[in-house]
């Protein structure tokens, strides 16, 4: 222990290193301290430090803990929360409870002073800083002032009536509010409560007092005005504003719907005019709520034609509102008027015709309807008259009157929607006023084919996408509709169905017209021709499977016209086809005549096929014409066609033969495809109805000696043709045993089966697409 320093100089050495160390530990602890905090606070799960200076084992683990799942200021606000609901529930029992153990003088000043105590507090906590502890202390004076209201009806007068003095009270309660709320700007909620207490005094004074709907529906209307007055600087007052307007519209639309005479009707205008006055004001204060201008529109018609209805029948109550309403939308050229104004305008004129417009529909759509009941019975001459008096006629003007707008407006504002809409009101109006308005069955099938053509005539000359497409739509419509009713009587249908066919012809043949237009006229063209062979011939008293030789008429004119239809040559061709099936079903139930019309149509088949561009149908031709043969044979009770196919087969395929000889790029289904078809696709056929095994056997030699042939000189046509009927001779050998099989098997076999299928091949997914890719390529080589 011996040292060069004196004691004294030692001494003073060991404390001031000791106070050094003393100084670094308080350091670490600090920053020890506030990296725990860190830790917690970003939700780390532990921190460890090594062992002490002193050579003390390691300290254990210390946790962060959990992560906190609220902030102070929401477990304050919480808090604050619960306690303010507490003190209320507490103040309501003892109002309601307590109130009646206490003499006048006690009950005053309890609630005096009670009440005095939670409005001052709120000053004092703002001025320390406390913002949501004086919300709180000021919700639950706000709440005891209602207390106080009750307590005082309660004991001082309780012979009142109970719904005025609730309007009195609320008027009280709204005044001090908003006094309160003034004084004290800071707090948010006192200013918003007043404004929903300013709400009841008006409405709970009207019904106080017996003034009846009427009554209530201006008290709504002034409040609503007030609101709106103070939304300008208080906002939370915009939506009372809305809502109340709202409710006080609705009484007067209500109160003029029921109203029995116009002198009814004028007291509910009045309330309906002031409330339109009053959007009206809004949206000219303020723009963004252009809305309210187009409610108080809609009101302001509402007001006026209301009037008028109940002198009127009610479909001409409809067109009474749109003569009242449509005129609005002539504030669409009026730029004095402010934007949102304008708008609004023009909003509610829109929804006045367009209800107006639903309304005329409705009544309109069950006369376009109602001739569908011709088919029950064609040429019946049964179709009635309508009434003209009804609620039709109204209704035509209706979507007259609504067309009419429509298109102005869609000269004005330059926008495609009006004009479809007008097209398409236009079209309904006119379609249905001749049968509305009573006229005979002729005027009826000639005004609406007027209406129809010129839809027509509009679809073709119309430059505009929307309102051409509508135009179209409409002219079909009404070819369809007028076609049905010309089914009522035989006359009716030659000339409308002869007329329509006309017009779609010269539609057709409209060179300026786009080609779509075009080609759904010469389909409508094709389709009437066909329409009109099937009536003569159904006049002429024949069979129904005779039918079918007038309509083969259709296809073979098209197919001799050819190019000369133009750009809507294809469109023909595919109604014509439609009109050969036609013809065939028409002729199946005879098999003699079904064969004749086979011949036949295969002939037109043959004859559109010597132009080079439409070649393809030759192999139609050659169909048609076998299965004529087959009908035929079939007919005789022919059951061994390899009689009459074998020779047939043989010089075909020497045909095809010297032909690849010749032209060694010729397709193997050219060369070989008719000679083997016309063999193995009948016998195929009479092998699946044979009990027999010797027919299946030959043709299954045979197809196996035509599919080797076709692999050995790698030919497409008797590769695929004889591994085709090959296989199906197979199945139709088999075919017995495997239903002994299946029925043998319990049921649950084929679904597993069936699932370990779709395993095998999902897993093996890919592999399969490459070798179906790999077997394309392969017989797409073939010739």
């Amino acid at each position: 222990m011996n040292s060069p320093l004196p004691p004294a100089e030692e001494l003073a050495l060991i404390d001031r290193e000791l106070a050094q160390l003393d100084a670094r530990r308080l350091y670490l602890l600090a920053r020890r301290d506030w990296l725990l905090r860190l830790l917690q606070q970003s939700g780390a799960a532990a921190v460890r430090w090594g062992p002490a200076a002193s050579g003390s084992p390691a300290a254990p683990a210390w946790s962060a803990g959990p992560a906190k799942e609220a902030s102070a200021p929401g477990a304050q606000n919480v808090l604050l929360t619960l306690g303010a609901v507490l003190l209320a529930v507490a103040a309501l029992a003892f109002t309601l409870v307590s109130w009646g153990s206490m003499g006048i003088a006690g009950r005053s000043a309890v609630l005096a002073v009670v009440t005095a105590a939670a409005l001052a507090a709120p000053a004092v906590l703002l001025r320390r800083g406390l913002r949501s502890t004086a919300e709180s202390v000021a919700a639950v004076g706000l709440l005891l002032t209602v207390l106080d209201a009750y307590a005082l009806y309660a004991v001082g007068m309780p012979d009142a009536d109970g719904t005025g003095y609730a309007a009195g009270a609320a008027a009280v309660l709204a005044a001090v509010w908003a006094g309160y709320g003034s004084a004290l700007r800071t707090l948010r909620i006192p200013l918003p409560a007043a404004v929903v207490a300013a709400q009841l005094p008006l409405p709970l004074a009207a019904v106080a007092w017996q003034a009846g709907p009427l009554g209530v529906g201006w008290a709504l209307l002034v409040t609503a005005a007030l609101d709106a007055a103070l939304a300008l600087r208080v906002r939370a007052a915009a939506l009372p504003a809305a809502l109340l307007g709202s409710a006080a519209l609705l009484v007067g639309a209500a109160q003029s719907w029921s109203a029995g005479s116009a002198a009814q009707a004028l007291a509910p205008a009045a309330l309906l005019l002031a409330g339109a006055a009053l959007g009206v004001a809004a949206a000219w204060r303020e723009p963004r709520v252009w809305g309210a201008a187009l409610v108080g529109g809609v009101a302001a018609v509402v007001a006026v034609a209301g009037v008028a209805r109940p002198e009127l029948a009610p479909g001409w109550a409809v067109v009474a509102h749109l003569l009242v309403g449509l005129p609005l939308l002539a504030a669409v050229r009026v730029p004095a008027l402010p934007e949102a104004v304008r708008r609004g305008a023009v909003g509610a004129g829109a929804v006045v015709g367009a209800l107006g417009a639903l309304a005329s529909g409705a009544a309109v759509a069950p006369v376009l309807v109602a001739r569908l009941r011709v088919l029950e019975e064609v040429w019946a001459a049964t179709t009635p008259a309508a009434d003209a008096s009804g609620p039709g006629a109204s209704a035509a003007v209706g979507l007259l009157l609504t067309a009419g707008a429509a298109r102005w407006l869609s000269r004005v504002s330059a926008r495609p929607e009006p004009g479809v809409l007008a097209v398409v009101l236009g079209w309904a109006g006119l379609f249905a006023a001749p049968v509305l308005l009573g006229f005979p069955v002729a005027a009826v099938f000639a005004l609406q084919l007027a209406v129809t053509g010129a839809a027509g005539f509009l679809a073709l000359r119309s430059p505009g996408r929307g309102a051409g497409i509508a135009a179209a739509a409409c002219a079909l419509a009404g070819a369809v509709n007028v076609s049905l009713g010309a089914l009522d009587g035989r006359a009716a249908t030659f000339a409308v169905w002869g007329l329509l066919g006309a017009g779609s012809a010269a539609g057709a043949a409209y060179g300026p017209a786009v080609r779509w237009v075009r080609s759904g006229a010469a389909v409508c063209a094709v389709g009437y021709a066909t329409g009109l062979l099937v009536a003569a011939a159904a006049v002429t008293d024949l069979a129904v499977v005779w039918w079918a030789l007038p309509v083969l008429a259709v296809p073979a004119l098209v197919a001799a016209l050819g190019p000369r239809l133009g750009a809507v040559r294809l469109p023909a061709e595919i109604a014509a086809a439609v009109s050969g099936v036609l013809a065939l079903a028409l002729s199946a139930g005879r098999p003699g005549t079904l064969a004749l019309v086979l011949a036949l149509s295969g002939v037109v088949c043959a004859g559109a096929a010597v132009r080079p561009e439409r070649r393809v149908l030759g192999w139609a031709a050659g169909a048609l014409f076998v299965a004529a043969t087959w009908v035929r044979l079939a007919e005789a009770g022919v059951t061994a066609p390899e009689a009459y196919t074998l020779p047939v087969t043989v010089p075909a395929l020497a045909v095809g033969f010297l032909r690849r000889r010749r032209d060694a790029r010729a397709s193997s289904w050219a060369a070989y495809g008719p000679g083997l078809a016309a063999t193995l696709l009948p016998s195929l056929l009479a092998a699946w109805a044979d009990a027999d095994w010797v027919r299946p056997l030959v043709l299954g030699v045979a197809a196996l000696a035509v599919t080797l042939a076709g692999a050995r000189w790698r030919l497409q046509a008797p590769l695929l043709l004889g591994g085709a009927v090959l296989a199906a001779v197979a199945v139709h050998e088999l075919a017995p045993y495997v239903v002994q099989v299946a029925g043998a098997l319990p049921r649950w076999v084929l679904p597993a089966l069936a699932g370990v299928l779709l395993l095998a091949v999902g897993a093996t997914y890919e592999k399969r697409l490459r070798d179906a890719r790999r077997l394309r390529a392969v017989i797409g080589r073939l010739r």
